[in-house]
């Protein structure tokens, strides 16, 4: 019986729910139904639109591509897009909140559950740290255009120097200046955290009308700059010669190096689609809906994205778009007759960033829900509003922690950190997808990832050999939280464990004995 601890160790470790009672799961949630395949595409697209183009392009063409950037979009593309197919097939058949967590807690077992579940902090969490930053530093330019000046000091990373024109601000003693705190930063986190306890309808909402205004901020932004480079084309073409500068002898920076390296940098601006899937146990209908969205928004997004790096590594030198705000810096090559359109340009870049913090908390919070119901949490963490019906208490707590990373790192450190987290998740997910088909391969499934085996072998070789381009000191720290996240889990999880405790509802029949309708492919 599912709900019993295996024999050993090892058997504990690798316990695990059976499909049809995290299928039952789905209908005893207390969270609302309320959104379409309308608003999961939406969702995606809130979510991949922002940091990717309004902030890490700059630095990974710069530091690291150069115009070669736009390929370092296609290879984070493709690697999603195989990872993308395992999770449409796994939320159309396991359609709850948790998402890869939930899965691999059905499938390889409940020591695997918990260390996704760490990855996934860092893959949400992390992650909407480091997109509040760059929002904070379009905030505070588009406020120094109107004479508004934060206090410099309020708008940095805790201990950082403040740089002015490439060159360390000194105080009256000599000695550099630091920052203290990024306030625009925590505050953002703070506001949307509010906006989440109040209701993922409402939210969706807000959503949905940020998508509307950033989506055409970006397409006027393609469609201005691209007339302007195509009239221009005989002299803008030299920003592009060559086109992969050569590299350098270091690991990363430029050559086929390089764009294998920018392609880290970027490849978490891509998640937005696996944050549809942590809405599984909110869709209306899951089975047709979230393949809709996580595939739609990844496709919508993956051509933008290659449109816009285009357009920005022709307009102007890679070398200059080292920037907090490289798409400003495009537009600003267009001439000062076209300075009104940089200040749309942040609006819309600042709205856009908006939308990206408030899906990844927003996957977070669900995360955390459906590990807290499961006992490896504090059950705290699963209690839902009377009134909202939203984990409440779980989402006050994850926008405390998301905002002090914002208010207290800089975006480079926070960046790297979450890549690795995110590349590792994808790949496990990519082995669930096999192992779900090998032992139940009868299972109804809405979607089924085409070309099986090869797309998700695929996806895991490459999602592993990505993570290889990253550099060693965030390869450290990755291997430190994965240590700290296993001694958690057989502090506090293992021995709390619900379904070890056989707490959780009876499992009934095995999935296994699943007798597939007439005419039904396994």
């Amino acid at each position: 019986m599912a709900t019993r601890p295996a024999e050993g160790l090892l058997g504990r470790m690798m316990l695990r729910k059976t499909v049809e009672q995290v299928q039952r799961e789905t209908q005893s949630s207390e969270l609302k139904r309320t959104l379409s395949a309308a608003n999961l595409v939406f969702l995606g697209i809130g979510c991949i639109i922002g940091a990717g183009i309004f902030v890490r392009t700059g630095n990974a063409a710069a530091l690291h591509a150069g115009p070669a950037v736009v390929i370092s979009f296609i290879v984070a593309g493709v690697i999603c897009g195989l990872a993308g197919l395992c999770y449409a097939e796994l939320s159309s058949t396991l359609p709850v909140s948790g998402s890869a967590y939930t899965y691999s807690y059905t499938t390889i077992g409940e020591f695997a559950a918990w260390v996704m579940g760490a990855l996934l902090l860092l893959e949400y969490g992390l992650a909407a740290s480091v997109v509040a930053v760059g929002w904070s530093g379009y905030v505070v330019s588009l406020l120094g255009d109107y004479g508004i000046n934060i206090p410099v000091e309020l708008t940095g990373p805790t201990g950082h120097a403040i740089v002015k024109g490439g060159s360390a601000v000194l105080g009256a003693n000599g000695a550099p200046l630091t920052y203290l705190f990024n306030l625009p930063a925590f505050a953002i986190c703070a506001l949307l955290g509010a906006l989440l306890v109040i209701g993922v309808s409402e939210s969706a909402k807000v959503n949905n009308a940020i998508v509307v205004i950033k989506v055409a901020v970006i397409l006027a932004f393609i469609a201005i700059v691209g007339w302007f480079v195509i009239q221009n084309i005989g002299t803008l073409k030299a920003n592009w010669q060559p086109f992969i500068p050569p590299a350098s002898g270091d690991k990363g920076e430029f050559g086929w190096g390089g764009i294998m390296r920018a392609a880290s940098i970027v490849f978490f601006a891509y998640i937005g689609f696996e944050a549809v899937s942590t809405a599984g146990q909110e869709a209306k209908n899951p089975a047709r809906d979230m393949p809709i969205g996580i595939i739609g928004s990844l496709v919508v997004c993956t051509v933008i994205y290659m449109l816009v790096s285009v357009s920005m590594t022709l307009i102007v030198n890679y070398k200059m778009l080292n920037v907090p705000d490289p798409v400003a810096v495009a537009v600003d090559a267009l001439g000062p007759q076209w300075s009104w359109f940089a200040k749309i340009v942040k609006v819309g870049a600042i709205v856009g960033l908006t939308s990206v913090v408030l899906v990844l908390m927003y996957g977070q919070t669900r995360i955390f829900y459906t590990m807290a119901r499961d006992g490896l949490l504090p059950r705290i963490f699963s209690s839902v509003h009377p009134r909202f019906k939203t984990p409440w208490i779980n989402t006050i707590v994850v926008a405390i922690v998301v905002a002090g990373a914002a208010g207290f790192f800089d975006i480079n450190t926070l960046g790297d950190m979450t890549s690795v987290g995110t590349l590792a998740a994808f790949g496990i997910v990519c082995l669930t997808v096999i192992y779900l088909r090998r032992s139940h391969p009868h299972l109804p499934r809405g979607f089924r990832v085409p070309f099986y085996p090869v797309v998700p072998v695929l996806g895991i070789l490459f999602c592993f050999g990505l993570i290889y381009s990253v550099e060693t000191r965030v390869l450290l720290f990755f291997l430190w939280y994965t240590i700290g996240a296993i001694v958690l889990y057989f502090v506090y999880g293992m021995r709390n464990s619900r379904l070890a405790k056989g707490l959780d509802e009876e499992p009934g029949p095995d999935m296994g004995e699943y007798v597939a309708p007439v005419g039904e492919q396994p």
